[in-house]
C-alpha cells in the first residue's frame, strides 16, 4: 500500500476507535477490535480464528451486534473515501507529469487522437473527433445502499483529508483539523446508515442534481478546455476551438415508469422543471459573473453589427432593463449585452414570456455573436476563454439539463390500446390507461417549454416485435387528438435472450413504420437500439448472454450499414457485473467491429453514479477514458483486432455459450430453486430496504424468477458472498474447451474473453468460500448447495489456467490491494448477518422479528460499502 494511502486509513482508522471508546466505551471498542482481529487470521487461513469469530458474534447481546455491525460499516465508508482521495491524489500527480498538462497514453482523449492521426490521418481524425459522443444515462435503479445525510458527511471528511494533506499546513492547523475530522466522524457514525422510508422520484430527482451542480457544470468545460490545449498547446484560449462539447447527459430519473407505479406524469413533468431550475441557474449565474468582469469598453474594443442588433433588441424586449444595465455600464456594449442576457434566462426560469428565450439554440446564437464580436475587435483571448466556457456548458446542458427519457413497459401499452378500442378513448378507462396517455401529453408540454431535445426518447422494454413501437406511436396520436403529437423516437430495448436473436428480424419490420420512416427522414437517418444486460443475465447465465450481447451488437451494426443508417447503441449496464458492469472505457474497446463508430450510451445507476461522477478529478478521468475508447474503437486496427478474434475463436464461443447456458439451467430450472434462492440469500429482506422509489418485484412473488428484478436477483447474491451472477456456469464451459494454451492464446487476443476473465477475477476475489457455505446451509437443498460450490470450485481453477495467474487479481495490483483490504472486515458484516438470517429462518418469536431484520439491514448496508458494486 502506498504511504500516503496508509498513512490516511491508518489516521481515519484511530480516529473512529476514538469516536467508539467515547460512545460506546473500551467494551465496545474491545468488541470491534476482538472481531476485527479474528477475522483477519482467518482471512490469511486460520480455521480456529474462523470459528472463534463465528462464536464471538453470536455470544454479543442484540444491541452490541448492531453496534459492532455499524462500527465496520463506518469503518468501510472511511476507508472508501481515502481511497478515492488516493485516487485524485494520483490523478492530480499524472496531470503535472508532462509539459502540457495532459497524460500522454492512449487511453486518455490526447493520447487516442495521437495514435488516430497515425492510422487514419489528420483531416479524418479531426472529422471523426467533431462527432465524437458519449452519452451517460443518470437512472434511480436502487443500488445505492447509502443515504444521502451518510453521503454528504463522507464528503465532509473527503474534504478535511484534503486541507490535511495540504503541504502548507502548519501544527496548529493539523490540530485544529484532527478535530474537525472527529468531529465529522463522530456525525458519521451517530447517523442511522437506514433509510427510514423510501425516496421519492423527486428525492431521487434532486439526489441526482447534486452530481450536476457539485461536479458536472463546473468541470465539462475545464474537460473540454485540456482537450483543446491538448490538440492547440500554444494557442488555445487565443482561437476557435478544435475540442467539441462530446459529452450529453441523459436521465430516466422521474421518466422510467416500467415496474414503478410512483413515476406517473406529473412526477414527469417536476423532474423536467428541476433540472430546468438547475441548469438555468448555472447559466445565468455564469453569463452573469462574465458579463461583470467583462469590462472592455467601445474604444479598445468596437462592438460589431451583430452585437449592436442584439442591443436594440434587448431595448426592445424592455427599454427600462436595458437602460439601468446601460447606465450601470456606460461605454461597455458587450458587457450590456450579457448582463441582458442573463436577465432573459432568468425570465426563462420564471416564465415571463415577453423577455425570455425561446430556446437554447437563441441564446447560444446571442453568445456566439458576443465571441465573434469580441473575436472581430482583436481580443481573442475574452472571446475564446470563459466565453467559451460558456458556450461549452450551454451546448452540453442546453436549458433541459440532461435529456429525460420515458420508459415504459411494451405490454402496458398493449393493454391500453385494447382497452381503448373496447371503451374508446372518451370512455370509462381504467387509472393505469390514462395514465398512459396523459404521460405523452406531458412530453408535448416539456417540448413546448424546453424544445424537442428535452424529452423525445421513449424506451419499449421488452421490445419483441415492431407493433411494440408502432404502438408508441399509435398512443401518441390517440393522447394528442386533434391536435399535434409530440416528437417521439421510439427506441427498442431488447432483453431476454430470444429477443436479443430476434432483434434484427423486429428493426427490418420497424423500418417499414411510416413514423419511423418519417423521424429518418427529419434526423438524418439515425436510429437508437437498447440492449438489456441484467435480464439477459438471469435469463441464460452471464457467459451466454455476453457473447449473445456481442452476437446482437454485430448483427445490428451489419443491419445498420446495410439501410445506411447512424445507429447508436444503448446499452442497459448495471454497476455490478452481472449486470455488465466493469470498467466501462474497457467495454468499449472490446465491442464488434461499426457497433460505436464514435458514439456510446449507458446507463450509470445507483452506487457508480457517486462513484464515476461525484469527484471532479475522478469524473474528469472516468470521461476522458470513456472518449477516448469511443474514439479508438472505430480505429483500423481495433476493428482488425476484434473482427479477427471474433472469426478465430467463433468455435471456443459456440462451446462456451452452449455448456455454460446448458449449466446454469440446472440450478435455476431446477425444481424449487426460487424457494430455495429466497431461503439462503437475503432476497426478500433486501426488499424490506428503502434502496429507491420502485418496487423490487414486477408483481409476482418468489414462486418466479421471471418477474423478479435483475437488481435484487445480483444484489441478493452478492450479500451471500457467492457473486453468482457474474460467473455461473464459466468454469463448466473453460473446462469443456479444455485446451489451456488455446485459452491462454485466446485471453491474450480476444478482447471479449479477457474482459470477462477479468471482471470474474473481481468477482471470485470478493466472494468467500466458507461464508458462502454458511449462506448455502441456510437451505434444505445440498444438490443445488454442492452445485453452486462446485462450480464456484471449477471456476476459480479455470479462470486462473486460462489467465495464467496464481491467484484472482494478480494482474491488478490496485484492485487486489482494495479487495485485500476489505474482505476481512467485510467478513465479520456478513457473520453479523448470518446471525440475524439464522434466527430468522428458524422462525424467531415475533417479538424478535423487527429487532433481527434491523439487524440484517445494518449488515447490508455494511457489505453493500465494503464491496461497492453491490447491484
Amino acid at each position: 500500500m502506498p504511504d500516503e494511502l496508509r498513512s490516511d486509513v491508518r489516521l481515519l482508522g484511530e480516529l473512529l476507535g476514538t469516536v467508539l471508546t467515547e460512545s460506546g466505551g473500551e467494551e465496545l471498542f474491545g468488541a470491534v477490535e476482538e472481531l476485527r482481529a479474528l477475522t483477519i487470521a482467518a482471512y490469511a487461513g486460520d480455521e480456529d480464528a474462523f470459528a472463534k469469530a463465528e462464536e464471538l458474534v453470536e455470544s454479543f447481546t442484540p444491541e452490541r451486534a448492531a453496534e459492532v455491525a455499524r462500527a465496520f460499516t463506518c469503518y468501510f465508508h472511511l476507508v472508501n473515501l481515502a481511497e478515492e482521495y488516493h485516487r485524485v491524489r494520483t490523478l492530480r500527480g499524472r496531470d503535472f507529469s508532462s509539459p502540457e498538462g495532459i497524460l500522454p497514453a492512449v487511453d486518455t482523449l490526447p493520447g487516442a487522437i495521437s495514435q488516430l492521426r497515425g492510422e487514419v490521418g489528420e483531416e479524418e481524425t479531426m472529422r471523426r473527433l467533431a462527432a465524437l459522443e458519449f452519452r451517460p444515462v443518470l437512472t434511480a435503479h436502487p443500488t445505492e445502499a447509502r443515504r444521502r445525510a451518510v453521503s454528504q458527511a463522507i464528503r465532509r471528511i473527503s474534504a478535511l483529508l484534503a486541507e490535511q494533506d495540504d503541504p502548507r499546513t502548519n501544527e496548529a492547523e493539523h490540530r485544529e483539523l484532527r478535530r474537525r475530522l472527529l468531529e465529522e466522524i463522530d456525525v458519521l457514525w451517530r447517523t442511522s446508515p437506514i433509510r427510514k422510508e423510501k425516496p421519492t422520484p423527486l428525492d431521487e430527482v434532486r439526489t441526482a442534481m447534486s452530481i450536476f451542480d457539485g461536479t458536472l457544470f463546473e468541470q465539462l468545460p475545464l474537460i473540454y478546455r485540456s482537450l483543446d490545449m491538448a490538440l492547440q498547446p500554444t494557442t488555445s484560449g487565443t482561437v476557435p476551438p478544435k475540442a467539441p462539447a462530446f459529452v450529453k447527459f441523459g436521465t430516466w430519473i422521474g421518466g422510467d415508469r416500467d415496474g414503478n407505479p410512483n413515476v406517473t406524469a406529473k412526477i414527469t413533468r417536476e423532474a423536467s422543471i428541476i433540472a430546468a431550475e438547475h441548469i438555468l441557474l448555472g447559466l445565468r449565474h455564469h453569463t452573469s459573473r462574465i458579463g461583470r468582469e467583462l469590462t472592455v469598453d467601445r474604444t479598445s474594443t468596437p462592438p460589431s453589427k451583430a452585437l449592436l442588433a442584439i442591443q436594440q433588441k434587448h431595448h426592445d424586449l424592455s427599454e427600462d432593463l436595458a437602460a439601468t444595465i446601460e447606465s450601470r455600464t456606460q461605454g461597455e456594449p458587450h458587457r450590456q449585452v450579457l448582463l441582458m442576457m442573463a436577465e432573459r434566462l432568468d425570465a426563462t426560469r420564471t416564465r415571463n414570456a415577453d423577455l425570455a428565450y425561446h430556446g437554447p439554440e437563441e441564446y447560444l446564437a446571442d453568445l456566439r455573436t458576443v465571441q465573434a464580436s469580441l473575436a472581430a475587435a482583436g481580443d481573442a483571448r475574452a472571446a475564446y476563454g470563459e466565453l467559451q466556457h460558456l458556450i461549452w456548458q450551454a451546448e452540453s446542458f442546453g436549458f433541459h439539463l440532461a435529456e429525460l427519457e420515458v420508459r415504459q413497459h411494451s405490454q402496458v401499452h398493449r393493454e391500453t390500446l385494447e382497452e381503448i378500442e373496447r371503451l374508446g378513448i372518451d370512455g370509462d378507462l381504467s387509472p393505469r390507461s390514462k395514465e398512459v396517455l396523459e404521460t405523452y401529453r406531458i412530453v408535448g408540454r416539456i417540448q413546448r417549454r424546453y424544445g424537442p431535445l428535452a424529452a423525445r426518447r421513449y424506451i419499449v422494454s421488452f421490445t419483441q416485435a415492431p407493433e411494440d413501437l408502432a404502438n408508441v406511436y399509435r398512443l401518441a396520436a390517440l393522447a394528442a387528438g386533434d391536435g399535434k403529437p409530440p416528437v417521439i423516437d421510439a427506441i427498442p430495448l431488447f432483453e431476454t435472450f430470444d429477443d436479443l436473436n430476434n432483434s434484427v428480424d423486429i428493426l427490418e419490420a420497424m423500418l417499414e413504420l411510416p413514423e419511423v420512416q418519417e423521424r429518418l427522414a427529419a434526423t438524418g437517418r439515425k436510429v437508437e437500439v437498447m440492449l438489456g444486460y441484467s435480464d439477459s443475465s438471469k435469463d441464460v447465465g452471464p457467459v451466454s448472454a455476453t457473447l449473445a450481447l456481442y452476437d446482437a451488437q454485430a448483427r445490428i451494426a451489419r443491419w445498420a450499414q446495410r439501410h445506411d443508417i447512424e445507429l447508436t447503441l444503448f446499452h442497459g449496464r448495471g454497476g455490478a457485473l452481472g449486470r455488465g458492469g466493469g470498467p466501462a472505457n474497457r467495454a468499449v474497446l472490446g465491442q464488434p467491429p461499426h457497433s460505436v463508430e464514435g458514439r456510446f450510451k449507458l446507463t450509470e445507476q445507483g452506487e457508480v453514479i457517486f462513484a464515476r461522477y461525484g469527484d471532479k478529478a475522478i469524473a474528469s478521468r472516468h470521461i476522458d477514458q470513456v472518449g477516448a475508447a469511443t474514439l479508438m474503437q472505430g480505429s483500423p486496427s481495433i476493428e482488425q483486432r476484434n473482427a479477427g478474434a471474433a472469426e478465430r475463436f467463433a468455435e471456443i464461443a459456440a462451446v462456451m455459450d452452449r455448456v455454460s447456458r446448458e449449466r446454469f439451467y440446472e440450478l435455476v430450472k431446477a425444481d424449487g430453486f426460487p424457494q430455495w434462492f429466497a431461503q439462503v440469500t437475503p432476497l426478500e429482506e433486501v426488499g424490506l430496504l428503502a434502496l429507491g422509489s420502485r418496487p423490487a418485484k414486477r408483481g409476482l412473488s418468489v414462486n418466479s424468477l421471471d418477474d423478479l428484478r435483475a437488481i435484487p436477483w445480483v444484489f441478493s447474491w452478492t450479500q451471500a458472498r457467492i457473486n453468482l451472477t457474474g460467473w455461473f456456469g464459466l468454469g463448466t464451459a473453460l473446462a469443456a474447451v479444455g485446451d489451456v494454451e488455446v485459452l491462454r492464446q485466446a485471453y491474450r487476443e480476444w478482447p471479449l474473453l479477457a474482459a470477462m476473465l477479468d471482471n470474474v477475477e473481481m468477482s471470485l476475489s470478493k466472494a468467500d468460500e466458507r461464508i458462502a457455505r454458511a449462506y448455502l446451509a441456510l437451505g434444505d437443498r445440498d444438490d443445488l448447495a454442492g452445485l453452486v460450490m462446485e462450480e464456484m470450485e471449477l471456476t476459480r481453477e479455470w479462470v486462473l489456467k486460462a489467465t495464467g495467474h496464481g491467484r484472482p487479481l494478480e494482474g491488478s495490483r490496485v484492485l487486489g490491494r482494495a479487495v485485500q483490504l476489505r474482505s476481512p472486515y467485510v467478513d465479520a458484516l456478513s457473520l453479523i448477518q448470518l446471525r440475524a438470517l439464522r434466527r430468522l429462518r428458524r422462525g424467531a418469536p415475533e417479538e424478535e422479528v423487527a429487532e433481527l431484520r434491523h439487524l440484517l439491514l445494518l449488515s447490508v448496508n455494511g457489505v453493500a460499502a465494503g464491496l461497492q458494486n453491490t447491484g
